[in-house]
């Protein structure tokens, strides 16, 4: 995929996708933090404008991706019985 061009249907489809995955989260820290962590990764490489440098943003997003999916299923296992005060 580095050498293709990556449009903006497939970046914002990435975000949608790590947002989503961070409301699968049942800690309310680690789904916000989770969520703050996109968020901020996002306007951080919002102003690239070489097709190295997106790639390797992009690449590097799916990968965030792909771990934030395995967390949520490891988590949602050993989820704790008690909500957080945040969430009562």
């Amino acid at each position: 995929m580095a050498s293709a061009a990556i449009s903006r249907g497939e970046v914002l489809h990435l975000y949608r996708s790590l947002l989503r995955t961070a409301r699968q989260f049942c800690d309310y820290n680690i789904r916000e933090y989770t969520k703050r962590r996109t968020i901020d990764a996002f306007r951080q490489n919002q102003n690239l404008t070489d097709s190295a440098a997106i790639s390797a943003a992009y690449s590097d997003g799916k990968s965030q991706l792909d771990v934030a999916k395995r967390q949520a299923i490891v988590y949602s296992l050993y989820a704790p019985t008690i909500k957080s005060v945040m969430e009562a």
